[in-house]
């Protein structure tokens, strides 16, 4: 059956559905569209496959952005940028994650120390979950791209995405701390931590291998001042 059938087949007890894309009429704003008349055209593919999976695991948070996108269009238009919020609420919608963390796993996040983050603190991330929440992240993921990259937010206070299985039944309560937290305010000072998703411990079997992040096309280095001491890197300690 054709994409949307088959999502529409999984939504029936939610207030969510989705059409073929040729229902978008010719010059309507694809959020406008959805915004009026409720329904999510989608096509034939791995990308809208991946949004409309999105839309029945976070329907808030899904509304919420589509919502924001929809005012922004009624307020200025679309025009030949989308401005400092469309692009955030793009940018999150397309390639976005949420990562519930120990403050350590943060802290060396925000520096890009991927070392640390990877490597000295790997224990940590028994303590951690990540939600991927962009469909064409997931899209990127099909292909094992190693460069795939997530732009991240700090998991909002009471999902508890952390407490729960990773087989949880329902992503309700993440949903609804996300929907909250998708501020316009927040979203256009674009608050986002890039993450390359492949390095995380347990989502790629050849991270086991620490020679795995000495790759700087990959895992690279925050833009700060060269340091006095370099660190001894995972590439040392291989060939040691």
């Amino acid at each position: 059956m054709p994409v949307y059938a088959a999502l529409s087949a999984q939504a029936r007890e939610r207030a969510i559905r989705f059409v073929a894309h040729d229902c978008l009429p010719a010059g309507e704003a694809y959020e406008s569209f959805i915004a009026r008349t409720g329904t999510i055209p989608t096509r034939d593919n791995p990308h809208d496959f991946f949004n409309g999976l999105v839309w029945l695991a976070f329907p808030q948070a899904k509304r919420r952005l589509n919502d924001l996108q929809a005012a922004e269009i009624a307020r200025r238009g679309v025009g030949p940028t989308r401005g400092p919020l469309r692009d955030a609420l793009t940018l999150f919608d397309e390639n976005g994650a949420v990562l519930d963390a120990p403050p350590a796993l943060w802290e060396a996040l925000l520096a890009r120390e991927w070392q640390r983050l990877f490597i000295e603190q790997r224990a940590l991330w028994r303590q951690a979950r990540l939600l991927v929440f962009g469909h064409a992240l997931m899209e990127k993921l099909l292909a094992g791209r190693k460069d795939a990259t997530a732009h991240v937010l700090l998991a909002p206070p009471g999902g508890g995405a952390a407490a729960q299985a990773p087989s949880a039944p329902s992503l309700a309560p993440e949903d609804a701390a996300i929907a909250t937290a998708l501020q316009p305010a927040h979203l256009a000072q674009k608050p986002f931590t890039p993450l390359p998703i492949l390095g995380v411990p347990g989502w790629c079997k050849s991270n086991e291998d620490f020679c795995f992040y000495d790759d700087p096309q990959v895992f690279r280095p925050r833009r700060t001042p060269e340091r006095t001491t370099p660190k001894t890197s995972a590439r040392d300690r291989c060939a040691a």
